[in-house]
């Protein structure tokens, strides 16, 4: 198992709202975590459903480039469940499964968890683009 690496290393969305940790666990299974902090909070002082989706999509999306090869990749469809709240200074993991590899097509799931409590849990469907964008394809 890897160490975690920032991925949110160009000016952007992310990097903008503290950027996310990325580490591959095996050929089939990625897992990424941030920690959750002011600007993340809505007006309930929970973590903006919005943030959510960012960070799935940035985190799920880096899987998706990772397993075939670093070639580009765009999100097609992302379907989110939001099961918990979270707060501030709260680390949230998530953790990617690819489940299928087509010619064209990236099948995965997620799941966020906070110390162990499941927040959120989602699956989405990525492209493989046919060429290459220069510093593309990480979520970041």
């Amino acid at each position: 198992m890897g160490k975690f690496k920032q991925i949110s290393t160009k000016p952007g969305f992310l990097k903008h709202n503290g950027g996310l940790f990325f580490r591959k666990i095996k050929n089939d299974k990625y897992e990424f975590k941030t920690k959750i902090k002011k600007n993340h909070l809505n007006r309930a002082q929970n973590t903006h459903g919005g943030y959510i989706c960012s960070i799935i999509d940035a985190g799920a999306g880096t899987a998706a480039h990772s397993c075939v090869k670093n070639n580009t990749c765009v999100t097609v469809s992302l379907d989110i469940k939001f099961i918990g709240a979270t707060r501030l200074n709260d680390e949230i993991n998530g953790t990617v499964s690819i489940n299928k590899i087509t010619s064209s097509l990236i099948f995965l799931s997620c799941v966020l968890k906070v110390k162990n409590k499941i927040i959120a849990t989602s699956s989405g469907i990525w492209k493989k683009l046919k060429f290459r964008v220069p510093g593309g394809g990480f979520g970041g």
